[in-house]
């Protein structure tokens, strides 16, 4: 890549330099790549962030970095994601959305599922570090338990972008202090309290990760599951998306939905002007349309 500096630059100090061109690359590459828009206000972040990166690299230049970007996207488009965009999550966010699981939805779904021989199956997408994921397995697997349901196959993808996330969601282990979302009956019966050097941390119980598959994937790209979900979780994804590629990524979500198929958004997401495949149900929580 050519690379010509000769406007203003963000400096971190000490650091090399994020020049116009550079910064309008990345723009391109990662809006591409992950369907992501960097406002011109996202620079300083994007300067500070990938430093580190380019430190982990050994490389001098974002220049050099851009470079590498160019001869082989894929090799480090997981890292790229991880460093621009910010896993926030959390056991039981948004609480409401498992209640109603819990209250409705994984009943009715479990009888019709034994009845008929079918399986159930829920979507984490965008599945962050596991927090997610792992809190859907506590639900899932005492209603299991509840309902008699011991024979159906039920199952939650568990998808994400970024490499980092993935390596924690897979290995299960938190700190104690990422804890505070669990009730004390489900932290009880479902993390397992580490000693030693392991002191401070709690790990997800086996039936737990026995529940729950952790797949790499970019949300943009081609997608090796066929479906369909009796739910998809898309929380707090979305926001970093623009309007066309909202459009195109909830098209492709109701086509692995039946009718009444449930999809779950993040408390500032919404479908307005965005999908007539759905309806509003409930607070973030959509139902596909018959």
């Amino acid at each position: 890549m050519n690379a010509t500096v000769d406007m203003p630059v963000v400096e971190v100090a000490g650091g090399p330099r994020l020049g116009d061109s550079e910064f309008e690359f990345l723009r391109k590459f990662v809006y591409t790549h992950c369907g992501i828009s960097l406002g011109e206000h996202k620079r300083q972040l994007v300067q500070g962030r990938l430093f580190r990166r380019l430190r982990a690299l050994g490389l001098q230049q974002f220049s050099s970095y851009c470079e590498l970007l160019q001869r082989d996207p894929q090799s480090e488009l997981g890292e790229l994601a991880s460093v621009i965009s910010t896993n926030v999550t959390s056991f039981f966010r948004e609480v409401h959305h498992y209640d109603l699981l819990v209250a409705e939805l994984l009943p009715r779904w479990l009888e019709d599922k034994r009845r008929n021989g079918e399986r159930l199956r829920i979507w984490s997408a965008g599945c962050s570090t596991g927090e997610e994921p792992y809190a859907l397995a506590m639900v899932l697997a005492e209603a299991i338990e509840e309902h008699g349901a011991n024979g159906v196959d039920a199952k939650i993808l568990a998808t994400d972008l970024s490499p980092q996330a993935l390596e924690t969601a897979r290995r299960g282990v938190y700190p104690l202090d990422r804890l505070g979302g669990i009730s004390d009956a489900h932290r009880r019966r479902w993390m397992l309290r580490g000693s030693g050097e392991y002191e401070g941390l709690a790990s997800v119980h086996p039936k737990l990760r026995e529940l729950v598959t952790i797949q790499p994937l970019n949300l943009l790209h081609e997608w090796p599951m066929k479906g369909p979900f009796d739910a998809i979780f898309c929380r707090n994804v979305v926001i970093y998306f623009d309007q066309p590629t909202k459009q195109r990524l909830f098209r492709r979500y109701a086509e692995l939905l039946p009718a009444g198929g449930y999809l779950f958004l993040g408390h500032s997401e919404s479908l307005h002007g965005i999908s007539e495949d759905f309806e509003l149900i409930g607070r973030t929580v959509y139902r596909k349309r018959g």
